[in-house]
């Protein structure tokens, strides 16, 4: 048999089948056009809103270092959304706290113990004696958030252009105490 003699023979086999079940072609035909009504008013009564483009602060991998990718856990918790690109987007920056007392503690003591065969210079392990000493003095009011940032740094420079904050209030976040045994 011919292809185009197989083709009609079962379109006239489906449609005596349809007109003898005219309930059933009734139902195929409504509940597609009733799913598609509603899926119209839904539209309707929600129209859709503009929604502008996300940027988030970078959070670093573990690959990074355990510090960084620590820092980036704990600051960036709550994954908020940005209007513009932050500071972290731009390429080879890992996080965002490379300046930060904590990070320079960490690397003053690596360099300290990675070549203390090569540099026994004083002046590193006062540099470190003088951190660690600064930390564990701190009651809580004389380290503030702004020693932790160095000012132009990613994080110091988002807070004054990206967040939509007046000047005063970033100054005063930066100014705030922080209590080292709290954290």
């Amino acid at each position: 048999m011919a292809f185009w003699t197989q083709l009609g023979l079962l379109l006239w086999k489906n449609f005596t089948y349809r007109r003898r079940q005219t309930f059933q072609l009734l139902i195929e035909v409504a509940w597609p056009l009733f799913i598609f009504f509603i899926l119209i008013s839904v539209r309707l009564s929600y129209p859709p809103y503009e929604q502008h483009e996300c940027h988030f602060p970078n959070k670093a991998m573990p690959s990074a270092g355990t510090l960084p990718w620590i820092q980036g856990i704990i600051c960036n918790a709550n994954n908020p959304c940005f209007r513009y690109p932050t500071p972290g987007e731009s390429p080879g920056i890992v996080g965002n706290f490379n300046a930060s007392i904590v990070s320079r503690l960490f690397s003053d003591a690596k360099r300290l113990l990675l070549y203390s065969q090569q540099d026994t210079s004083i002046k590193d392990v006062q540099k470190v004696l003088g951190k660690l000493r600064k930390l564990g003095n701190s009651s809580g009011l004389d380290l503030k958030l702004r020693d932790f940032l160095v000012d132009n740094e990613t994080f110091s420079d988002f807070l004054h252009h990206n967040v939509p904050m007046p000047p005063s209030a970033v100054d005063e976040l930066m100014n705030a105490g922080v209590n080292f045994q709290q954290v």
